[in-house]
């Protein structure tokens, strides 16, 4: 049985009898995991286990854990900055603001690869504009050429650790005031506009990058659909312009950013048209069922190919990991993250 398109979510910390019935479904070929999905590690890495221990080829087990606001498992994980600290880290240094980002690319994923994890949906490469609230601190920088080269020495550190990248929001949500989670966004900016939020992905695309995640945000300038359901963004753009090979998502469908499209499984067929390979459908059940009900993609081996390369390699044992003197290193840069770097004028 090949991975399919869908990504479903867990209602709690063990898989339901329900949940291991859904799993099996040919649509689905990955789980996202929730802060409600974690209780401590030893109950995590029984969850992955038993979700991996589901169907052949195994699930992909994914989760949003880039740090700051946005980390699903705390107690027994290392406390992550946002990433905007990497960027403050930057302006005092580069080389330190590099070294930076590296390490705590590692860190992030080689403790949830402990865990048997496969994915962090991470790095955001949202440009800081100081409007958009669901961004703010969850971006590397303001300066485009900052953010790329921070983002390649965070992937590079993933990479390390067993885990590829999953580049977000593209083509960029940093601009726009409304949260796609309970409103459709809308960037009114042209295509040459929006040059500086695409550089990065250039950079990451160059480097080797194996995910990008679209956003539900509209650009009226270039199509009269979000991005997450456009052909002339993903199919023609992010495809053909930028070259890009790897696994594109559609941010969860069951936002509201994503209701403009139509209904749940419109949405999927829409999102899968214009070139999405996954199709997160989290938080609600019933959607999950409607759209394993409705909807009935055609086969796309490529397509199933791309999806399984996101597994994670290698593991780490917890202990091994925390004896490491990459653990370590990492454990005294996330020590001098809790102080502001020393920025001074010149």
């Amino acid at each position: 049985m090949t991975l399919g398109p869908l990504m479903i979510d867990l209602e709690g910390p063990l898989l339901q009898s329900i949940e291991r019935e859904l799993l099996q479904h040919p649509l689905v070929g990955s789980v996202i995991l929730f802060a409600r999905n974690y209780a401590d590690p030893a109950q995590l890495a029984q969850l992955v286990a038993d979700i991996h221990a589901v169907r052949s080829p195994a699930l992909i087990v994914g989760v949003d854990h880039e740090g700051g606001r946005v980390q699903r498992f705390r107690e027994g994980f290392s406390r992550l900055p946002p990433l905007r600290r990497i960027g403050h880290e930057y302006d005092a240094s580069p080389h330190a603001g590099l070294a930076l980002a590296r390490e705590m690319g590692w860190l992030m994923a080689a403790e949830l690869r402990a865990y048997g994890v496969d994915l962090s949906f991470a790095p955001c490469v949202d440009l800081d504009y100081g409007v958009s609230e669901v961004i703010g601190d969850r971006a590397l920088h303001a300066r485009a050429g900052v953010v790329g080269e921070l983002a390649v020495a965070y992937m590079h550190g993933m990479r390390s650790a067993g885990m590829v990248a999953t580049a977000k929001h593209f083509p960029g949500h940093g601009a726009v005031v409304a949260d796609s989670h309970h409103a459709l966004p809308v960037d009114r900016r042209s295509l040459a506009d929006l040059e500086a939020d695409i550089a990065p992905y250039r950079v990451l695309i160059d480097n080797g990058l194996a995910g990008v995640m679209v956003a539900h945000v509209l650009y009226p300038e270039i199509d009269e659909v979000p991005a997450s359901a456009s052909r002339r963004w993903i199919r023609g753009y992010l495809r053909n312009e930028l070259r890009f090979q790897g696994v594109v998502f559609a941010d969860d469908l069951s936002m509201a950013g994503a209701a403009a499209v139509g209904g749940i499984v419109e949405r999927a067929e829409r999102a899968l048209a214009a070139g999405c390979d996954v199709l997160p459908v989290c938080n609600h059940r019933e959607s999950v069922i409607a759209v394993l009900d409705g909807f009935r993609p055609a086969p796309d081996a490529a397509a199933a190919l791309r999806r399984v390369r996101l597994r994670g390699r290698g593991q780490f044992s917890v202990e091994g990991l925390r004896a490491s003197a990459e653990w370590q290193s990492a454990q005294l840069a996330l020590a001098r993250c809790a102080t502001p770097p020393d920025l001074r004028l010149a």
